[in-house]
């Protein structure tokens, strides 16, 4: 599998299993059946709620021999209502307790988002409400700042619990504010990438500060239409564009969205669960897209953000909470 050395001297491969939406009945299968088909890197987080399965998927994966511990790179993720210093090392604890590991390769800062603390034992993953119970149930913000939040990740590092630390769904504003301070520079942010959503710029400066950047949702729409917050008339896979250049080139229109990805030099983090999607996406190594076609493909870009808490805290947590204007 292609890796990208990151600025730490670590070498992250360039396509990941992302494990949202992975069902906790088939999660074990998904993962053991994707180190099969070559992958190493697995994409987790808290939130994911099926991170005990993913570490039953890993035990698996050693000791049926298919990859040892040291050949496998495991992300995961700080979710918003642990950032206070005091809760960043138990909850990265509790995730490696969950995975069955002694460290992650990767932590992530889940969202620019500070939340108020929930304790492990009254629920967990904690997810977006603090009390789902409530007549109005919404978000409850604490002032943590991301300075915090940031010198209780280097203490990871510094303990041996993640050997990489960076972000998700941080702009260039607060990466910048954030490299002012850290005595460890982020290695890795976590965005979602696809031609929907190029974001040019954001690479750009990534690749001057040689910050690896991650795309989630490389397949647009696919992961949102059953959360209604995506229409079908969106969907990439079936596009006409990307139709014409996955015939031109001989592959499915999901492995040309991810070559677009990988092309760019962004690491990729597809979801799959059938064996036949987990080896067709990853077979995207040996071809490349023309200039013209990878043109053609960044060219349908429309700013168009799935993900963004702006739209779903407000439908979906009864919470206006914009994070990227």
């Amino acid at each position: 599998m292609n890796t990208q050395t990151l600025n730490t001297g670590s070498h992250m491969p360039m396509l990941g299993l992302g494990t949202w939406k992975i069902d906790k009945s088939q999660c074990a299968d998904v993962i053991v059946a994707a180190a099969k088909a070559g992958y190493r890197h697995f994409d987790c987080a808290c939130d994911y709620g099926n991170e005990i399965e993913v570490g039953q998927g890993i035990k698996r994966i050693i000791d049926e021999g298919i990859a040892t511990r040291e050949e496998l790179w495991i992300t995961s993720k700080l979710w918003n209502t642990y950032h206070a210093k005091e809760h960043v090392r138990p909850a990265c604890e509790k995730t490696l307790s969950d995975l069955g590991l002694d460290y992650v390769d990767l932590y992530l800062i889940h969202f620019p988002i500070a939340l108020k603390y929930v304790p492990f034992e009254d629920r967990y993953p904690p997810e977006w409400f603090y009390d789902p119970a409530a007549d109005s149930p919404g978000l409850v913000t604490e002032p943590v700042p991301i300075r915090e939040t940031w010198e209780a990740m280097e203490s990871l590092v510094e303990a041996g619990l993640a050997k990489d630390i960076g972000v998700c769904n941080f702009g260039v504003s607060l990466m910048r504010d954030m490299l002012s301070y850290a005595k460890i520079r982020p290695s890795v942010l976590q965005v979602e990438l696809h031609p929907r959503l190029t974001q040019e710029k954001l690479l750009r400066w990534c690749a001057q500060e040689e910050i690896a950047v991650t795309a989630f949702s490389p397949f647009g729409p696919s992961s949102y239409f059953q959360l209604g917050m995506a229409e079908q008339s969106e969907s990439l896979i079936n596009n006409d564009v990307v139709q014409a250049i996955a015939k031109e080139a001989g592959k499915t229109p999901g492995q040309v969205l991810l070559r677009w990805a990988v092309q760019r030099g962004t690491i990729v983090i597809p979801k799959a669960s059938s064996e036949k999607h987990l080896q067709e996406n990853a077979a995207i190594f040996d071809f490349e897209l023309t200039k013209d076609q990878m043109s053609g493909l960044s060219a349908l870009n429309q700013n168009r953000r799935f993900n963004d808490p702006g739209h779903f805290c407000e439908a979906a947590f009864n919470t206006f909470f914009p994070i990227y204007e």
